[in-house]
């Protein structure tokens, strides 16, 4: 199949959007984690438009989605050597994570230049289940799921990545359902519970539907059509209905609260999708992110879910401006958005090995 120089700049637009997005709705989210909504309309009677602070501080959620990217580079890179792409070299990624949660800086071992960002190195209410479940792994390998029964939205928070590999790839290399399986099996590695996988799996599913031209309604069918028959795939498959429902209603946040708190996995992934379907035309983005962390829950991951969509179906471009020029990281982040687009456009040789070891 053979893609035009606009069908890359599109692709790579929706990467950058998807991710940085997330960012920015993670960043909103962040100080108004937990507060009621009574409490964060009186005090924003407009929405949750602006950062805190002159710089809008990420969490764990875009702190694991970046190490996500990073894992599926080096996983990608490893095809160039020979050895064949391994999800468990993610698995390894969330070690180095775990990293920058455990030391005060950088160890000094040469493991790629990611784990050497200083910045990284701060605890940003790290998830519970996401902490105890890759020290638990540690010393045993990696690519082993976790033994718990955790299903909160740690998983999901840090799998739009999965979604993001070019369509081209996808058909030409595996198969159309390796985006859902792959996020899946990574979100096995700290979440143990069906529904913490599937969830995760289901934004994969979203993401790659919508990175493929598709629009946001059909490509929340497209994941229910995944999710159709699995073991266990109840809770994900009516809370995506839930939201799709109540879409159709509009948005409110009464109807946003009646699908949870997010802190449940299936939960982010619902208010989330319900925030997105609300607000879907390419202007609304900062209304649908707004809305996504105006809840009394966990309010920077159902707007780093909320960004990840947004950002994918409508761009870089479409974010909004001051925002995406005073997120945290933004270097970084768009550093390795961009070896990301490289490495699956191009083929890991674009890449330094010596950036991006094959483990």
């Amino acid at each position: 199949m053979t893609q035009t120089h606009t069908d890359l700049a599109i692709y790579s637009s929706r990467v950058r959007g998807s991710i940085l997005g997330g960012a920015i709705g993670d960043a909103l989210g962040n100080p108004v984690e937990f507060a009621s909504s009574e409490r964060i309309h009186r005090d924003h009677p407009r929405g949750v438009r602006t950062f805190a602070s002159a710089i809008g501080e990420i969490t764990d959620d875009t702190q694991m989605t970046m190490f996500t990217l990073e894992g599926m580079i080096r996983a990608h890179v490893r095809t160039e050597r020979g050895i064949g792409f391994t999800l468990g070299v993610i698995h390894h990624a969330y070690q180095r994570w775990l990293d920058t949660q455990e030391l005060r800086e950088p160890s000094g071992e040469r493991d790629g230049w990611l784990a050497a960002q200083q910045w990284l190195y701060v605890q940003r209410s790290p998830g519970g289940a996401c902490l105890s479940a890759l020290q638990a792994s540690k010393g045993k390998g990696f690519g082993m799921p976790a033994e718990n029964n955790k299903r909160g939205c740690g998983g999901v928070m840090r799998s739009a990545p999965f979604g993001l590999v070019p369509p081209r790839v996808i058909e030409e290399n595996v198969n159309e359902d390796w985006p859902f399986e792959s996020a899946a099996t990574c979100a096995s590695y700290t979440h143990g519970h069906p529904t913490g996988q599937l969830a995760a799996a289901a934004l994969a599913a979203i993401i790659q539907h919508i990175v493929a031209g598709g629009r946001l309604e059909p490509a929340v069918d497209f994941a229910l059509s995944k999710l159709q028959g699995r073991p266990d795939a109840e809770q994900t498959i009516r809370a995506l209905l839930d939201a799709r429902a109540l879409a159709g209603a509009g948005p409110s946040v009464e109807r946003l609260e009646s699908l949870g708190g997010g802190f449940y996995a299936e939960e982010a992934l619902a208010i989330a999708v319900y925030a997105a379907l609300c607000f879907p035309s390419h202007d609304q983005v900062l209304d649908g992110l707004s809305f996504a962390v105006s809840h009394s829950g966990d309010s920077d991951s159902t707007g780093s879910i909320c960004g990840n969509i947004l950002g994918a179906l409508h761009g870089v471009e479409a974010l909004p401006t001051e925002l995406a020029a005073r997120v945290e990281g933004r270097g970084t982040i768009l550093e390795l958005v961009d070896d990301f687009i490289a490495s699956f456009l191009h083929g890991p040789e674009a890449l330094d090995f010596d950036r991006y070891p094959g483990w």
